[in-house]
């Protein structure tokens, strides 16, 4: 299946835009990397391994990435540096399908189960709200009736933010005083959104990576709150990463990942930023779908992350 099977010219436009710095700073280390070399050897090897740990692809990744080239390489005996760019794309692609990386086409709602629960979790700053109100308009772009949950009760600008993005988008918001539980909240949204007959609820949880006992906690109050009105909520946990926070992304990713059972993840910010290998590794290393990528301040500028087009657009011609 081709490439525009997946992506429209103009979501194209915007992943190759989103990754330009990423793809600019990459390329040049490979340059670097093969400079005077006509062959894949294990000094390139070597320099390559520099160059995807440097661009925030990781680690362990990192060497997955590395020993496939080198079979690689034993295989076919003679590979150019001509041809690396290629065998990246490739590799990298075939390592995230094998990892159950693959490609995504979002949040998919089923029309025989309402609401569709999705609580949003991750540390402030991220772009977590506001990764909520783009959700939000494209679910209500796509015909469905939507509700927002302000149960990030500890900060007043987190509700009022929400409550913007609410009216902005044309979308209700249950929200309650600034200090309030948040399970309450949560348990308030879904009931009205029961009540309305609403397809889809976005529920905004607190940003503060406390310690994992008492964020744990306080996620599972909220989940609990939900089951008591849907059964089978929440139907999806979204961690929100910054990608351009490189490895500290990872690292709250492990931290939400302990505290409470992620199932998909939004990773934002990535235009503007020369860490988007960051991507990859998370991919690899969680073995939870990236269902989004955040490429800009648009409201379509956060895409289904599509494993294939990632990797062309990044190690493409």
């Amino acid at each position: 299946m081709g490439f525009f099977d997946f992506f429209s010219k103009k979501k194209k436009e915007t992943l190759d835009n989103g990754l330009a710095k990423t793809k600019e700073t990459v390329f040049g280390k490979i340059a670097r990397a093969v400079a005077g070399k006509s062959t894949v050897d294990e000094d390139v090897l070597d320099n390559l391994e520099e160059v995807l740990v440097t661009s925030d692809v990781g680690v362990e990744t990192t060497l997955s990435i590395i020993q496939r080239i080198e079979e690689r390489v034993a295989r076919d005996k003679y590979v150019s540096t001509g041809e690396l760019n290629n065998i990246l794309r490739d590799e990298i692609a075939s390592l995230l399908t094998e990892n159950n990386t693959d490609d995504a086409n979002g949040f998919e709602i089923p029309s025989d189960h309402k609401p569709y629960v999705i609580l949003v979790v991750g540390v402030n700053g991220v772009g977590k709200t506001t990764t909520i109100g783009k959700l939000a308009w494209q679910f209500k772009q796509a015909g469905k009736k939507v509700y927002l949950g302000a149960a990030d009760t500890f900060r007043a600008a987190a509700v009022e933010q929400i409550v913007i993005w609410g009216e902005r988008v044309g979308v209700p918001v249950i929200k309650q005083q600034m200090g309030s539980d948040p399970a309450a909240v949560a348990y308030d949204t879904v009931s009205s959104a029961v009540a309305n007959g609403a397809d889809v609820v976005l529920i905004d949880t607190a940003g503060r990576l406390h310690n994992k006992v008492g964020l744990m906690n306080e996620l599972t109050k909220i989940r609990n709150a939900v089951k008591k009105v849907v059964p089978t909520a929440p139907d999806d946990v979204l961690l929100v990463l910054d990608g351009s926070t490189g490895q500290n992304a990872f690292e709250q990713a492990k931290q939400f990942t302990k505290a409470t059972e992620v199932t998909s993840m939004a990773i934002t910010k990535l235009d503007g930023t020369a860490k988007g290998g960051v991507v990859i590794g998370i991919s690899d290393q969680f073995k939870i779908p990236v269902k989004y990528i955040g490429l800009g301040e648009g409201m379509e500028d956060l895409q289904p992350f599509n494993r294939r087009a990632f990797v062309d657009s990044l190690f493409g011609e």
